[in-house]
């Protein structure tokens, strides 16, 4: 039996970079596509191009050539992108992507990554609406016969690799500037954190989208998340308990939100275990601590979200 291969885009990203590990643990070879490369890609065959601005016939030729039997869409991140840009960098790829896989005879599986912040009517942000579009986009690319596909809507990730302008993200730097600097107190500003957010380990993830590859479903939308929705506080007071270090929040008042906007989120996972068999592994905990003895932390041993499975 031949090596399965999978097309990675996005693969430089946060979750790029877990699913070309995952896959690869899994046996598969991986070709990792982005704009620009990453460190992690030197162990994988790599091409450097804009999916958006690369003709279907292009990537159609390279598609077949690499004799690819899964696309992973990961492209579009949500992290410092202004709104204006969102439908080019989230909802262009997969169009492009569609017309590509269009002009093949063979087609590759498509596993697109969604996200939970296209649920609303219509969603509150503009990262929302572009990946909605994508995922409609997709949709009706397997109801025309013209993609064999599955959109996986991705709650909100934390791990090894958090971007340094995600919430936890600049939690972490603030403890990382204190931890430097003997006997100092982290000071950490923040919007008031009244949200709930459904979070989980990107690993996690990975495993999810692993598990829509080798799956024959297609034409449905599965939410991947852990299935409950924690306080955003308490993961700010959780990784601080890690880190060890000494800090005082600050919260200060939040612009105004979106209209439609929703502070409380929580994936039903029910879908992702009985189309695809999968349940996440890792507890919040785990998250957590692997991010921040990956940033460079020393972590201490804090049970407080142990139990959270």
């Amino acid at each position: 039996m031949s090596t399965p291969t999978v097309l990675v885009l996005g693969a430089t990203g946060f979750v790029g970079r877990h699913l070309c590990a995952t896959f690869t643990t899994a046996g598969y070879r991986v070709v990792g596509v982005a704009r620009t490369g990453g460190e992690h890609l030197a162990v994988h065959r790599f091409a450097a191009f804009d999916l958006a601005r690369t003709p279907a016939e292009e990537t159609a030729r390279f598609l077949a050539d690499e004799r690819v039997d899964v696309v992973v869409n990961s492209i579009g991140s949500i992290w410092g992108a202004p709104p204006e840009e969102m439908a080019e960098r989230c909802t262009a790829p997969t169009r492009r992507l569609l017309d590509a896989l269009r002009l093949m005879p063979r087609r590759p599986r498509l596993v697109q990554l969604g996200s939970v912040l296209e649920y609303g009517s219509p969603p509150a942000t503009a990262y929302g609406r572009a990946k909605l579009a994508a995922t409609q986009a997709v949709l009706e690319a397997g109801r025309r016969g013209e993609a064999e596909a599955l959109v996986l809507r991705i709650a909100n990730a934390a791990g090894p690799g958090t971007p340094d302008i995600s919430l936890l993200g600049q939690v972490a730097a603030r403890l990382r500037e204190a931890s430097a600097r003997a006997g100092s107190v982290a000071v950490v500003e923040l919007f008031a954190l009244r949200a709930h957010r459904d979070y989980i380990d990107v690993r996690d993830v990975a495993e999810a989208v692993l598990a829509a590859a080798v799956s024959t479903a297609t034409g449905q939308v599965i939410g991947i998340g852990r299935g409950e929705a924690v306080p955003v506080r308490t993961l700010v007071d959780e990784i601080i308990r890690i880190s060890g270090v000494p800090a005082r929040i600050v919260e200060r008042e939040a612009p105004p939100s979106p209209r439609g906007a929703d502070d409380w989120i929580q994936v039903d996972t029910g879908p992702a275990y009985d189309v695809l068999g999968w349940r996440p592994q890792r507890s919040l905990e785990t998250a957590l601590r692997s991010y921040w003895e990956e940033s460079g932390g020393a972590a201490i041993r804090s049970p407080a979200l142990e139990d959270r499975r």
